[in-house]
């Protein structure tokens, strides 16, 4: 069986690609969530994030 990091390489990537279509209060948890032990990199994903989804705006 594949280690754990595989199948969060898999989910990260579903969620990009479906970030747009998601109701806002999922996007927001799922914003905070990637960032519990990164809060550095809150800018960077925002802005990553928006670049991929224009209509989307980042929690914070």
């Amino acid at each position: 069986m594949r280690d754990e990091n595989h199948f969060a390489l898999m989910l990260g990537r579903a969620v990009l690609a479906a970030w747009g279509d998601m109701p806002r209060d999922i996007q927001e948890a799922l914003f905070e969530i990637a960032l519990t032990d990164r809060p550095g990199d809150r800018d960077d994903l925002a802005k990553l994030l928006h670049d991929r989804h224009p209509r989307t705006a980042h929690a914070g």
